[in-house]
């Protein structure tokens, strides 16, 4: 299966703007790269800015994910994105699974919330409480959005507890912390024996500037393709569960686990 991913700028507050660059880049990942599932960074819609983010977020009913549901279904490929999601009082930082045929197919709801300063996520959105992934062809993709990057347990959760072989991140990560997001998006590739598919921003939103550097990384922890740090770019690659068995079978480390240690909680003698 061939996926592709987005590194793109987002324009600040005009949804309808970066809809128009999500069908370029969707048309270029299907037409050039035949790809069938391509994959956007956090915030695609409204840019990553929390009083932008307050004012522009919308119900799902309509505005910028039908958008996504018209393209996907227009050039049939299948689109993750990152999106906000206006539900009652509450916003929500999520990700979007479209099919190709259009349908929303899965979400996911930011579950690590960036609540340190300037930034201060827990101002303007409401946390997830569930890990989600979902079937999509021979795989298991697991969703996971830029600061869940830092929790490995998530990642080693949605492994052992719902099967997943495919991590997909969507991302607005900064650049003073650049080499924190390739090092942990490999390790977190390492570890589970999966595949990373991390889609970031490129660009500035107010006061950040974002690292880019998506990438796209096998089982084994080997780059199959990445991007640069400040360039719009799209990349692709092939994702195959046969690679998954095969480096799991060859070093069984999944297995050799030792929950009987890690549930244990030791006190202070």
């Amino acid at each position: 299966m061939k996926i592709a991913v987005a590194q793109i700028s987002c324009s600040l507050g005009d949804p309808e703007a970066n809809l128009l660059k999500v069908r370029d880049f969707s048309r270029r990942a299907k037409d050039e790269a035949g790809a069938e599932l391509i994959v956007f960074p956090e915030m695609t819609d409204t840019g990553y800015s929390m009083p932008v983010i307050q004012k522009h977020a919308a119900s799902w009913a309509s505005g910028f994910v039908p958008g996504l549901q018209e393209i996907a279904k227009d050039l049939s490929i299948a689109i993750v994105s990152g999106v906000s999601e206006r539900d009652g009082s509450c916003i929500y930082n999520a990700q979007v699974l479209l099919d190709a045929k259009g349908n929303v197919a899965g979400k996911y709801r930011k579950t690590h919330l960036y609540a340190v300063a300037p930034v201060e996520e827990q101002t303007c959105f409401a946390p997830g409480n569930t890990f989600e992934s979902f079937a999509f062809g021979h795989l298991r993709l697991g969703f996971s959005i830029c600061y869940d990057l830092r929790f490995p347990e998530m990642y080693r959760k949605l492994v052992t507890e719902q099967n997943v072989d495919t991590f997909l991140i969507s991302s607005a990560w900064p650049f003073p912390r650049v080499e924190h997001f390739r090092t942990l998006a490999i390790a977190r590739a390492i570890e589970n024996q999966s595949y990373v598919i991390a889609s970031n921003r490129v660009g500035k939103d107010d006061d950040l500037w974002f690292c880019g550097s998506s990438a796209i990384i096998d089982p084994r922890g080997v780059v199959i393709a990445a991007a640069s740090a400040d360039r719009e770019e799209l990349i692709q690659g092939d994702v195959s569960k046969e690679v998954v068995r095969s480096v799991r079978k060859r070093v069984a480390s999944l297995n050799h686990r030792r929950s009987d240690l890690y549930a244990q909680i030791k006190t202070a003698q």
